[in-house]
């Protein structure tokens, strides 16, 4: 008797966990009612960009009348960006402003979409945080080399660089004469960018340009900009424009400039130098003429007026 007490009791143990496990197995068959996640990380609410607000979405096998909220690190309610509205199935976009119920940004933190579907009867915590990043980064150093350059394509001084170090990772943006010209692909907190001297796939003229820097962090909170030396574009220039000298006589004149060599010609006279002081005869015959020196397809000039010997 006691034998077959104890097969019946076996029996029935057997029994009851095949039936746990095939609910078990029944409901990890079950599809959920909601899938296909996407809900950005961060944002910020104070940015006037185009990550002011951040995207929460999914998809639902069947159309419900959803309640949606976002929820603190204790698990309360913080915001209602959806309340009792009806959605067809499908993917459902929803846009919250990082705003509580006064109006006001909430504090910088992590934040869970909830969903609750009402004729399911089902709540649903997202897995996915959205964190609120209010504070803009800042520019702790700056560095920028050199301070000339000659962007003519001689791999000389074509380039100005700028080293940096940021209070967080963020990118930067370089802004020239009024206008961003370089911006960093990556949020990091110290790196280099280069300027190529270009605008449009052309070289700018010669002058000084005034630098500034900026930085945007991932949640698009833009930092104050940071002004930097100005740099100076210079392909070939001169010492003078003007130059007085007797007929017959020598003058010196200073051409700079980052090529190897330099053409110069006055007059029906030409030749080539090195950037440096440049040594030439002026003409035998008094008059005005023009002393152009180039290099790399640009090229400076000044007048040279020639005045006849005293007697």
């Amino acid at each position: 008797m006691a034998r077959l007490a104890s097969t019946v009791l076996v029996v029935a143990l057997l029994a009851a966990t095949a039936t746990a496990f095939a609910l078990t197995q029944g409901l990890k068959l079950e599809e959920s009612t909601i899938f296909g996640t996407d809900v950005d990380k961060i944002f910020s609410p104070v940015c006037d960009c185009d990550s002011n607000r951040a995207t929460i979405s999914f998809r639902l096998r069947q159309a419900d009348r959803l309640d949606v909220a976002l929820i603190d690190s204790d698990g309360e309610v913080v915001a209602t960006p959806v309340e009792g509205e009806r959605f067809e199935r499908g993917r459902v976009e929803i846009r919250w402003d990082g705003l509580g119920a006064d109006g006001q940004p909430l504090p910088e933190g992590e934040y869970r979409p909830r969903v609750r579907l009402r004729e399911e009867r089902q709540t649903t915590v997202l897995p996915n945080p959205i964190e609120i990043d209010l504070t803009a980064p800042r520019i702790v150093g700056t560095g920028v080399t050199p301070r000339i350059i000659s962007p003519d394509g001689d791999r000389r001084s074509d380039r100005l660089t700028v080293t940096y170090l940021l209070s967080e990772p963020a990118r930067a943006l370089l802004i020239v004469d009024g206008t961003k010209r370089v911006e960093t692909r990556f949020p990091r907190e110290r790196d280099t960018l280069a300027w190529f001297g270009r605008v449009d796939g052309r070289s700018v003229r010669p002058g000084s340009y005034p630098l500034a820097l900026r930085a945007e962090d991932p949640a698009g909170n833009l930092g104050d900009a940071v002004q930097l030396a100005p740099v100076t574009v210079r392909y070939v220039s001169l010492g003078r424009d003007r130059v007085v000298a007797t007929a017959g006589t020598r003058f010196a004149i200073r051409a700079s400039s980052d090529a190897r060599r330099l053409r110069w010609t006055l007059g029906r006279r030409s030749g080539f130098a090195r950037p440096g002081t440049l040594r030439l005869r002026v003409p035998r015959q008094k008059g005005q003429y023009t002393l152009r020196v180039s290099a790399n397809g640009h090229s400076a000039s000044a007048a040279v007026f020639v005045r006849e010997p005293s007697r």
